[in-house]
């Protein structure tokens, strides 16, 4: 893990706000047709209207997350879908408090 992707993406609101709503995916967006909130994530499209930003904003946002691996992203009938990555999240933290 490079913790230097981890900070740039953590030093940002939306993409913090990102990271909490996947937390518990079925509170914060609707039902969704294709794919699983638990095994294959929220789709892209759902997070961008939530967010209340341009597709290209919302892609950077999650690319930045996924690239830090704290996201994961998995491509199912056309669309991404993106959840947590909570073993790298927890292996973070726990990094973290050994500084």
């Amino acid at each position: 893990m490079n913790y230097l992707f981890v900070l740039k993406a953590l030093a940002s609101e939306p993409r913090l706000r990102v990271l909490e709503w996947l937390k518990e995916p079925s509170t914060h967006f609707p039902p969704q047709v294709d794919g699983d909130f638990e095994t294959d994530g929220v789709c892209a499209d759902y997070i961008r209207e939530k967010l209340g930003v341009a597709a290209a904003t919302a892609s950077r946002h999650l690319t930045l997350l996924t690239d830090a691996q704290l996201l994961i992203a998995t491509r199912k009938k056309g669309w991404v879908f993106y959840r947590r990555n909570e073993v790298a999240i927890t292996q973070f933290s726990q990094d973290l408090k050994e500084l």
